[in-house]
Protein backbone atom coordinates (compact mmCIF):
# COMPACT_ATOMS: atom_id res chain seq x y z
CA UNK A 1 0.00 0.00 0.00
CA UNK A 2 1.23 3.27 -1.15
CA UNK A 3 1.59 6.32 1.48
CA UNK A 4 -1.04 8.37 -0.28
CA UNK A 5 -3.41 5.47 0.12
CA UNK A 6 -2.59 4.64 3.76
CA UNK A 7 -3.46 8.21 4.50
CA UNK A 8 -6.46 8.54 2.80
CA UNK A 9 -7.98 5.28 3.94
CA UNK A 10 -6.74 6.45 7.41
CA UNK A 11 -9.23 10.17 6.68
CA UNK A 12 -12.12 7.70 5.81
CA UNK A 13 -12.41 5.48 8.72
CA UNK A 14 -10.77 2.28 6.55
CA UNK A 15 -9.28 -0.23 8.37
CA UNK A 16 -6.04 -0.91 7.26
CA UNK A 17 -4.14 -3.31 6.57
CA UNK A 18 -0.62 -3.41 8.37
CA UNK A 19 2.30 -2.29 6.16
CA UNK A 20 4.71 -5.30 5.91
CA UNK A 21 8.40 -3.94 6.60
CA UNK A 22 11.41 -6.27 5.53
CA UNK A 23 13.54 -6.31 8.82
CA UNK A 24 17.16 -6.98 9.15
CA UNK A 25 18.26 -7.52 12.40
CA UNK A 26 21.94 -6.81 11.53
CA UNK A 27 25.06 -8.21 13.76
CA UNK A 28 26.54 -6.99 17.08
CA UNK A 29 24.12 -5.36 19.15
CA UNK A 30 21.78 -5.28 16.03
CA UNK A 31 19.56 -8.40 17.15
CA UNK A 32 19.31 -6.75 20.83
CA UNK A 33 18.44 -3.08 19.34
CA UNK A 34 16.26 -4.10 16.64
CA UNK A 35 14.38 -6.04 19.57
CA UNK A 36 13.78 -3.18 21.48
CA UNK A 37 12.68 -1.17 18.31
CA UNK A 38 9.90 -3.28 17.40
CA UNK A 39 8.81 -4.04 20.90
CA UNK A 40 8.13 -0.10 21.30
CA UNK A 41 6.56 0.15 17.89
CA UNK A 42 4.46 -2.56 18.34
CA UNK A 43 3.01 -0.91 21.93
CA UNK A 44 2.67 2.45 20.31
CA UNK A 45 0.11 0.70 17.85
CA UNK A 46 2.55 0.71 14.69
CA UNK A 47 0.12 -1.05 11.85
CA UNK A 48 3.24 -2.84 10.32
CA UNK A 49 4.10 -6.38 10.04
CA UNK A 50 7.66 -7.22 10.05
CA UNK A 51 9.30 -9.80 7.57
CA UNK A 52 12.73 -10.72 8.57
CA UNK A 53 15.55 -10.84 6.12
CA UNK A 54 19.05 -12.19 6.67
CA UNK A 55 21.77 -10.17 5.92
CA UNK A 56 25.48 -9.34 7.12
CA UNK A 57 28.03 -11.39 8.30
CA UNK A 58 26.32 -14.49 8.42
CA UNK A 59 25.21 -14.09 4.67
CA UNK A 60 29.03 -13.51 4.14
CA UNK A 61 30.32 -15.84 5.67
CA UNK A 62 27.75 -18.74 3.82
CA UNK A 63 29.62 -17.43 0.43
CA UNK A 64 27.25 -14.84 -0.53
CA UNK A 65 30.11 -12.01 -0.85
CA UNK A 66 27.53 -8.75 -1.31
CA UNK A 67 26.04 -10.04 2.39
CA UNK A 68 22.67 -10.56 1.18
CA UNK A 69 21.11 -13.42 -0.93
CA UNK A 70 17.93 -13.99 -3.48
CA UNK A 71 15.59 -14.96 -0.72
CA UNK A 72 16.04 -11.18 1.16
CA UNK A 73 16.34 -9.18 -2.27
CA UNK A 74 12.85 -10.56 -3.36
CA UNK A 75 11.48 -9.41 -0.01
CA UNK A 76 13.27 -5.85 -0.06
CA UNK A 77 11.47 -5.64 -3.83
CA UNK A 78 8.24 -6.48 -2.27
CA UNK A 79 7.87 -5.04 0.59
CA UNK A 80 9.32 -1.46 -0.60
CA UNK A 81 10.59 -0.38 3.01
CA UNK A 82 13.33 -1.82 5.21
CA UNK A 83 14.57 -1.52 8.62
CA UNK A 84 18.10 -2.33 9.18
CA UNK A 85 20.37 -2.38 12.18
CA UNK A 86 23.83 -2.55 11.91
CA UNK A 87 25.67 -5.32 9.87
CA UNK A 88 29.93 -6.44 10.50
CA UNK A 89 31.41 -7.07 7.45
CA UNK A 90 34.21 -9.70 7.80
CA UNK A 91 37.72 -8.08 7.22
CA UNK A 92 39.28 -8.83 4.02
CA UNK A 93 38.35 -11.64 1.03
CA UNK A 94 37.36 -8.78 -1.34
CA UNK A 95 33.73 -8.52 0.82
CA UNK A 96 31.77 -5.36 -0.81
CA UNK A 97 29.88 -3.12 1.38
CA UNK A 98 26.39 -4.01 1.79
CA UNK A 99 25.09 -0.50 2.52
CA UNK A 100 26.52 0.56 -0.69
CA UNK A 101 25.08 -2.36 -2.81
CA UNK A 102 21.76 -1.79 -1.31
CA UNK A 103 21.91 1.88 -1.85
CA UNK A 104 22.86 1.80 -5.59
CA UNK A 105 21.11 -1.32 -6.75
CA UNK A 106 17.84 0.32 -4.91
CA UNK A 107 18.02 3.15 -6.77
CA UNK A 108 17.93 5.00 -2.83
CA UNK A 109 19.47 8.55 -3.80
CA UNK A 110 18.88 10.36 -1.01
CA UNK A 111 20.33 10.04 2.48
CA UNK A 112 18.53 12.38 4.79
CA UNK A 113 19.89 12.40 8.95
CA UNK A 114 18.47 15.17 11.07
CA UNK A 115 20.42 16.15 13.94
CA UNK A 116 18.64 17.48 16.99
CA UNK A 117 20.58 18.32 20.07
CA UNK A 118 19.33 17.51 23.24
CA UNK A 119 20.89 19.43 25.78
CA UNK A 120 21.40 19.37 29.36
CA UNK A 121 20.75 15.61 29.05
CA UNK A 122 23.17 14.95 26.18
CA UNK A 123 25.99 17.04 26.56
CA UNK A 124 26.92 19.53 23.35
CA UNK A 125 27.78 22.97 22.83
CA UNK A 126 25.11 23.97 20.49
CA UNK A 127 21.78 22.96 22.49
CA UNK A 128 19.89 24.96 19.53
CA UNK A 129 21.11 23.01 16.93
CA UNK A 130 18.13 21.24 14.61
CA UNK A 131 19.17 20.99 11.60
CA UNK A 132 19.38 17.98 8.63
CA UNK A 133 21.67 16.70 6.23
CA UNK A 134 20.48 15.30 2.62
CA UNK A 135 23.15 13.39 1.14
CA UNK A 136 23.52 12.37 -2.57
CA UNK A 137 23.77 8.96 -1.85
CA UNK A 138 24.70 6.79 -5.35
CA UNK A 139 27.17 8.91 -7.37
CA UNK A 140 30.36 10.98 -6.76
CA UNK A 141 33.36 9.63 -6.11
CA UNK A 142 31.34 6.83 -4.56
CA UNK A 143 31.34 5.05 -7.76
CA UNK A 144 34.15 4.10 -6.85
CA UNK A 145 35.70 3.81 -9.97
CA UNK A 146 39.70 3.79 -9.35
CA UNK A 147 42.96 2.89 -11.47
CA UNK A 148 46.42 3.13 -11.23
CA UNK A 149 47.79 4.01 -14.41
CA UNK A 150 51.82 4.54 -13.91
CA UNK A 151 54.48 3.93 -11.26
CA UNK A 152 53.31 6.76 -9.31
CA UNK A 153 49.74 7.96 -10.43
CA UNK A 154 46.19 6.35 -8.78
CA UNK A 155 43.12 7.70 -10.52
CA UNK A 156 39.59 7.98 -8.60
CA UNK A 157 37.05 9.39 -11.02
CA UNK A 158 34.15 12.09 -9.83
CA UNK A 159 31.16 11.51 -11.24
CA UNK A 160 28.02 14.10 -10.93
CA UNK A 161 25.29 14.05 -13.38
CA UNK A 162 22.34 16.22 -14.00
CA UNK A 163 19.49 14.18 -13.42
CA UNK A 164 21.30 13.17 -9.61
CA UNK A 165 21.76 16.75 -8.74
CA UNK A 166 18.49 17.37 -9.85
CA UNK A 167 17.26 14.61 -8.13
CA UNK A 168 18.50 15.24 -4.56
CA UNK A 169 18.17 18.97 -4.56
CA UNK A 170 14.81 18.97 -5.62
CA UNK A 171 14.55 16.67 -2.64
CA UNK A 172 16.09 18.95 0.16
CA UNK A 173 13.40 21.72 -1.32
CA UNK A 174 10.50 19.35 -0.97
CA UNK A 175 11.20 17.97 2.39
CA UNK A 176 11.71 21.56 3.74
CA UNK A 177 8.64 22.29 2.36
CA UNK A 178 6.59 19.47 3.91
CA UNK A 179 8.59 19.55 7.17
CA UNK A 180 8.14 23.43 8.07
CA UNK A 181 12.36 24.48 7.03
CA UNK A 182 12.70 27.71 6.56
CA UNK A 183 16.01 27.80 4.59
CA UNK A 184 17.86 25.06 2.41
CA UNK A 185 22.20 25.39 2.18
CA UNK A 186 23.98 24.25 -0.87
CA UNK A 187 27.88 22.95 -0.13
CA UNK A 188 29.86 22.73 -2.99
CA UNK A 189 33.62 23.01 -4.26
CA UNK A 190 32.96 24.50 -7.55
CA UNK A 191 35.96 27.30 -6.81
CA UNK A 192 38.40 24.15 -7.71
CA UNK A 193 35.97 21.97 -9.44
CA UNK A 194 34.45 23.85 -12.10
CA UNK A 195 32.58 21.65 -14.16
CA UNK A 196 31.53 18.71 -11.85
CA UNK A 197 30.70 20.52 -8.70
CA UNK A 198 30.03 23.55 -10.66
CA UNK A 199 27.08 21.27 -12.06
CA UNK A 200 25.90 21.19 -8.72
CA UNK A 201 25.79 24.41 -7.70
CA UNK A 202 24.32 25.95 -11.19
CA UNK A 203 21.57 22.73 -10.43
CA UNK A 204 20.94 24.04 -7.06
CA UNK A 205 20.12 27.88 -8.09
CA UNK A 206 17.72 26.76 -10.91
CA UNK A 207 15.66 24.28 -8.76
CA UNK A 208 15.98 26.95 -5.55
CA UNK A 209 13.71 29.65 -8.10
CA UNK A 210 10.63 27.28 -7.56
CA UNK A 211 10.42 27.51 -4.24
CA UNK A 212 10.55 31.34 -3.52
CA UNK A 213 8.92 30.76 0.25
CA UNK A 214 12.27 28.91 0.96
CA UNK A 215 15.39 31.19 1.59
CA UNK A 216 18.36 29.32 -0.04
CA UNK A 217 22.35 29.79 -0.08
CA UNK A 218 25.27 28.37 -1.51
CA UNK A 219 28.83 27.72 0.20
CA UNK A 220 32.13 26.56 -0.17
CA UNK A 221 32.08 22.86 1.44
CA UNK A 222 35.50 23.90 3.29
CA UNK A 223 34.47 27.41 5.10
CA UNK A 224 31.43 25.28 5.02
CA UNK A 225 32.16 22.74 7.27
CA UNK A 226 34.08 25.12 9.34
CA UNK A 227 30.91 27.30 9.82
CA UNK A 228 28.86 24.26 10.31
CA UNK A 229 30.91 22.70 13.54
CA UNK A 230 31.41 26.76 14.72
CA UNK A 231 27.69 27.67 14.53
CA UNK A 232 25.23 24.42 13.72
CA UNK A 233 22.14 26.59 14.91
CA UNK A 234 22.75 29.12 11.63
CA UNK A 235 21.94 25.59 9.67
CA UNK A 236 18.25 24.38 8.67
CA UNK A 237 18.78 21.60 5.72
CA UNK A 238 21.87 21.33 4.04
CA UNK A 239 21.98 19.24 0.38
CA UNK A 240 25.14 18.43 -1.03
CA UNK A 241 27.06 15.91 -2.79
CA UNK A 242 28.15 12.48 -1.66
CA UNK A 243 31.76 12.46 -0.03
CA UNK A 244 31.01 15.73 1.32
CA UNK A 245 27.77 14.69 3.11
CA UNK A 246 29.27 11.57 4.31
CA UNK A 247 31.99 13.93 6.31
CA UNK A 248 29.46 16.70 7.42
CA UNK A 249 26.70 14.54 8.78
CA UNK A 250 29.56 12.65 11.06
CA UNK A 251 30.82 15.87 12.06
CA UNK A 252 27.00 17.57 13.00
CA UNK A 253 26.24 14.01 14.96
CA UNK A 254 29.26 13.96 16.76
CA UNK A 255 28.77 17.94 17.33
CA UNK A 256 25.35 16.92 18.15
CA UNK A 257 26.24 14.97 21.08
CA UNK A 258 26.32 11.50 20.10
CA UNK A 259 26.89 9.64 17.05
CA UNK A 260 24.48 7.20 18.23
CA UNK A 261 21.32 8.95 19.01
CA UNK A 262 21.31 9.37 15.06
CA UNK A 263 19.10 7.95 12.40
CA UNK A 264 19.13 8.20 8.91
CA UNK A 265 16.98 7.57 5.78
CA UNK A 266 17.70 6.29 2.63
CA UNK A 267 15.36 7.24 0.13
CA UNK A 268 14.69 5.88 -3.27
CA UNK A 269 11.61 6.92 -5.89
CA UNK A 270 10.38 2.94 -5.31
CA UNK A 271 12.11 1.53 -2.32
CA UNK A 272 13.22 3.30 1.02
CA UNK A 273 15.67 2.22 3.91
CA UNK A 274 15.68 3.39 7.25
CA UNK A 275 18.90 2.66 10.09
CA UNK A 276 20.98 3.89 12.51
CA UNK A 277 23.91 5.37 11.82
CA UNK A 278 26.87 3.52 13.82
CA UNK A 279 27.94 0.22 13.40
CA UNK A 280 27.18 -2.52 14.86
CA UNK A 281 29.47 -2.63 18.53
CA UNK A 282 30.60 -6.18 18.85
CA UNK A 283 31.80 -5.77 21.88
CA UNK A 284 29.33 -5.03 23.51
CA UNK A 285 26.78 -7.27 22.23
CA UNK A 286 24.89 -9.40 24.24
CA UNK A 287 25.45 -7.52 27.55
CA UNK A 288 22.22 -5.71 27.26
CA UNK A 289 23.87 -2.54 27.56
CA UNK A 290 23.62 -0.84 23.91
CA UNK A 291 21.61 2.27 23.41
CA UNK A 292 18.27 1.50 20.90
CA UNK A 293 18.02 5.44 20.36
CA UNK A 294 19.51 5.52 16.88
CA UNK A 295 17.65 3.24 15.31
CA UNK A 296 14.69 3.79 17.12
CA UNK A 297 14.66 7.05 15.52
CA UNK A 298 15.29 5.73 12.04
CA UNK A 299 12.07 3.90 12.66
CA UNK A 300 10.80 6.96 13.58
CA UNK A 301 11.70 8.73 10.14
CA UNK A 302 9.89 5.43 8.58
CA UNK A 303 6.88 5.72 10.35
CA UNK A 304 6.31 9.05 8.91
CA UNK A 305 7.31 7.83 5.51
CA UNK A 306 4.52 5.08 5.24
CA UNK A 307 2.11 8.25 6.93
CA UNK A 308 1.79 7.14 10.58
CA UNK A 309 3.66 10.45 11.69
CA UNK A 310 0.89 10.80 14.67
CA UNK A 311 2.27 7.04 15.98
CA UNK A 312 5.70 8.25 14.89
CA UNK A 313 5.66 11.41 17.38
CA UNK A 314 3.98 9.09 20.17
CA UNK A 315 7.26 7.35 20.21
CA UNK A 316 9.70 10.31 20.01
CA UNK A 317 7.91 12.05 22.93
CA UNK A 318 8.27 9.27 24.40
CA UNK A 319 11.65 8.66 24.13
CA UNK A 320 11.96 12.52 24.79
CA UNK A 321 10.36 12.31 28.42
CA UNK A 322 12.80 9.06 29.17
CA UNK A 323 15.69 10.92 27.92
CA UNK A 324 14.35 14.17 29.96
CA UNK A 325 13.57 11.73 33.54
CA UNK A 326 17.47 11.02 33.46
CA UNK A 327 16.85 7.04 32.29
CA UNK A 328 20.05 6.61 30.41
CA UNK A 329 22.11 3.88 28.68
CA UNK A 330 25.75 3.81 29.56
CA UNK A 331 27.23 5.86 26.58
CA UNK A 332 25.37 8.78 27.50
CA UNK A 333 24.89 8.31 31.43
CA UNK A 334 26.48 10.94 33.52
CA UNK A 335 26.31 11.32 36.75
CA UNK A 336 25.44 15.04 37.22
CA UNK A 337 22.92 14.59 35.12
CA UNK A 338 21.00 10.91 34.80
CA UNK A 339 18.89 9.62 37.27
CA UNK A 340 19.78 5.89 37.34
CA UNK A 341 21.96 3.99 34.43
CA UNK A 342 19.41 1.55 32.92
CA UNK A 343 20.05 -1.40 30.48
CA UNK A 344 18.96 -1.94 27.05
CA UNK A 345 15.60 -3.58 28.49
CA UNK A 346 14.61 -1.51 30.88
CA UNK A 347 14.98 1.82 28.81
CA UNK A 348 12.72 0.21 26.32
CA UNK A 349 10.31 -0.20 28.81
CA UNK A 350 10.38 3.30 29.97
CA UNK A 351 9.88 4.48 27.04
CA UNK A 352 6.69 2.03 26.53
CA UNK A 353 5.67 3.33 30.31
CA UNK A 354 6.17 7.15 28.33
CA UNK A 355 4.04 6.64 25.74
CA UNK A 356 1.55 9.51 25.49
CA UNK A 357 3.41 11.61 26.82
CA UNK A 358 4.91 14.93 25.59
CA UNK A 359 8.76 16.47 27.16
CA UNK A 360 8.65 19.67 29.22
CA UNK A 361 12.33 20.69 28.60
CA UNK A 362 12.88 18.92 25.25
CA UNK A 363 10.87 20.21 22.37
CA UNK A 364 8.48 18.28 21.47
CA UNK A 365 7.65 15.90 17.77
CA UNK A 366 5.04 17.28 15.90
CA UNK A 367 5.68 15.66 12.57
CA UNK A 368 2.06 14.77 12.06
CA UNK A 369 1.58 18.53 10.92
CA UNK A 370 3.86 17.85 7.96
CA UNK A 371 2.74 19.62 4.76
CA UNK A 372 2.38 17.07 2.07
CA UNK A 373 4.34 13.94 0.40
CA UNK A 374 7.36 14.29 -1.25
CA UNK A 375 7.16 13.60 -5.02
CA UNK A 376 10.02 13.62 -7.13
CA UNK A 377 9.43 14.40 -11.04
CA UNK A 378 11.15 12.24 -13.26
CA UNK A 379 14.44 13.39 -15.34
CA UNK A 380 13.48 15.06 -18.61
CA UNK A 381 16.79 15.25 -20.54
CA UNK A 382 17.07 18.26 -22.58
CA UNK A 383 18.64 17.90 -26.24
CA UNK A 384 22.08 19.61 -26.68
CA UNK A 385 24.61 19.85 -29.88
CA UNK A 386 27.61 18.12 -29.19
CA UNK A 387 30.86 18.58 -30.92
CA UNK A 388 34.00 16.87 -31.09
CA UNK A 389 36.74 19.50 -30.37
CA UNK A 390 40.07 17.53 -29.16
CA UNK A 391 41.51 14.93 -27.48
CA UNK A 392 43.76 15.02 -23.96
CA UNK A 393 46.18 11.90 -24.13
CA UNK A 394 47.94 10.34 -21.17
CA UNK A 395 50.64 9.14 -21.38
CA UNK A 396 53.21 6.94 -19.20
CA UNK A 397 56.55 8.78 -20.02
CA UNK A 398 59.59 7.81 -17.51
CA UNK A 399 61.37 10.80 -18.71
CA UNK A 400 60.97 13.88 -16.67
CA UNK A 401 61.62 17.04 -19.17
CA UNK A 402 58.78 18.69 -20.26
CA UNK A 403 60.17 20.99 -22.58
CA UNK A 404 61.43 17.57 -24.41
CA UNK A 405 58.16 16.08 -24.64
CA UNK A 406 56.60 19.27 -25.75
CA UNK A 407 58.87 19.59 -28.89
CA UNK A 408 58.49 15.89 -29.97
CA UNK A 409 54.66 15.84 -29.44
CA UNK A 410 54.84 19.86 -31.82
CA UNK A 411 56.48 18.59 -34.07
CA UNK A 412 53.72 15.86 -35.51
CA UNK A 413 51.55 16.68 -38.37
CA UNK A 414 48.35 14.41 -38.36
CA UNK A 415 45.23 15.21 -39.43
CA UNK A 416 45.62 19.20 -38.59
CA UNK A 417 45.73 18.13 -35.22
CA UNK A 418 48.25 20.48 -33.23
CA UNK A 419 49.33 19.92 -29.33
CA UNK A 420 47.84 22.74 -27.18
CA UNK A 421 49.62 21.66 -23.67
CA UNK A 422 51.07 19.34 -21.89
CA UNK A 423 50.18 19.32 -17.38
CA UNK A 424 51.54 17.31 -14.77
CA UNK A 425 49.05 16.21 -12.04
CA UNK A 426 46.55 19.01 -13.88
CA UNK A 427 49.67 21.66 -14.35
CA UNK A 428 50.49 23.22 -16.88
CA UNK A 429 54.08 22.65 -18.22
CA UNK A 430 54.56 22.88 -21.54
CA UNK A 431 54.61 25.67 -23.33
CA UNK A 432 55.85 27.85 -21.12
CA UNK A 433 56.07 25.55 -17.29
CA UNK A 434 58.25 26.27 -14.30
CA UNK A 435 61.49 24.37 -13.63
CA UNK A 436 60.08 24.80 -10.17
CA UNK A 437 57.08 22.00 -11.14
CA UNK A 438 57.63 18.44 -9.87
CA UNK A 439 56.25 16.54 -12.51
CA UNK A 440 55.43 12.36 -12.33
CA UNK A 441 55.95 10.16 -15.10
CA UNK A 442 52.02 10.91 -16.01
CA UNK A 443 51.75 13.44 -18.63
CA UNK A 444 48.13 14.67 -19.77
CA UNK A 445 48.89 15.85 -23.63
CA UNK A 446 45.83 17.88 -25.13
CA UNK A 447 45.98 18.10 -28.94
CA UNK A 448 43.25 20.05 -30.94
CA UNK A 449 42.25 21.42 -34.50
CA UNK A 450 45.15 23.12 -36.01
CA UNK A 451 42.46 25.80 -37.20
CA UNK A 452 41.94 26.44 -33.63
CA UNK A 453 42.67 30.06 -32.25
CA UNK A 454 43.86 29.70 -28.55
CA UNK A 455 45.62 32.84 -28.14
CA UNK A 456 42.85 34.39 -25.85
CA UNK A 457 41.20 34.09 -22.56
CA UNK A 458 37.76 31.37 -24.23
CA UNK A 459 40.00 29.57 -27.32
CA UNK A 460 37.55 29.04 -30.08
CA UNK A 461 37.98 25.23 -30.62
CA UNK A 462 36.99 24.04 -34.09
CA UNK A 463 35.51 20.36 -34.95
CA UNK A 464 37.46 17.49 -35.56
CA UNK A 465 36.63 13.79 -36.59
CA UNK A 466 37.43 11.10 -34.71
CA UNK A 467 39.08 9.00 -37.31
CA UNK A 468 41.77 12.02 -36.58
CA UNK A 469 41.85 11.13 -32.94
CA UNK A 470 42.17 6.93 -33.76
CA UNK A 471 45.27 8.33 -36.51
CA UNK A 472 46.96 10.30 -34.17
CA UNK A 473 46.73 7.47 -31.39
CA UNK A 474 48.11 5.03 -33.84
CA UNK A 475 51.04 7.26 -34.49
CA UNK A 476 51.93 7.73 -30.95
CA UNK A 477 51.76 4.32 -30.30
CA UNK A 478 54.14 3.51 -33.77
CA UNK A 479 57.12 6.14 -31.89
CA UNK A 480 56.86 4.37 -28.64
CA UNK A 481 54.35 6.54 -26.91
CA UNK A 482 52.56 3.87 -23.80
CA UNK A 483 49.49 5.86 -24.06
CA UNK A 484 47.52 4.88 -20.74
CA UNK A 485 44.24 6.89 -20.64
CA UNK A 486 42.41 8.89 -23.34
CA UNK A 487 39.22 11.42 -23.07
CA UNK A 488 37.94 13.10 -25.64
CA UNK A 489 36.71 17.05 -25.46
CA UNK A 490 33.68 17.97 -26.56
CA UNK A 491 31.64 21.38 -26.74
CA UNK A 492 27.90 21.16 -25.72
CA UNK A 493 25.70 24.13 -27.64
CA UNK A 494 28.83 25.61 -28.05
CA UNK A 495 30.52 25.67 -24.78
CA UNK A 496 33.80 24.48 -23.71
CA UNK A 497 32.86 20.81 -21.76
CA UNK A 498 36.49 20.29 -20.32
CA UNK A 499 38.68 21.89 -17.90
CA UNK A 500 41.75 24.17 -18.62
CA UNK A 501 44.95 23.04 -16.94
CA UNK A 502 46.00 25.26 -14.33
CA UNK A 503 48.42 27.47 -15.78
CA UNK A 504 46.82 26.87 -19.03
Amino acid sequence: MSTLELLSKKEEGQIITPVKIAIAEGDGIGPEIMKATLKILKEAGAEIEPEFIEVGEKAYLSGQTSGIDDKAWDVIKNNKVILKAPITTPQGKGYKSLNVTLRKTLGLFANVRPVQAYSPFVPTHFPKMDLVIIRENEEDLYAGIEHRQTRDVYQCLKLITRPGSERIIRYAFEYAKVYNRKKVTCMVKDNIMKITDGLFHSVFKEVAKEYPGIESEVQIIDIGSAKLAAQPENYDVIVTSNLYGDIISDIVAEIGGSVGMCGSSNIGKEVAMFEAIHGSAPDIAGKNIANPSGLLNAAISLLAHIGQSEIGDKIKNAWLCTIEQGYHTADIYREEVSRKKVSTEEFTNIIISNLGRTPNILKPSFNKTVNGIINIPYYNRKEESKELVGIDVFLDWKESDPEKLGHALSKLDIYQLKLKMITNRGVKVYPEGLSQTYCTDHWRCRFVSQNAVINKEEPDYKPIEFEHILALQSVLNHLGYDIIKTENLYEFNGKRGFSLGQGE
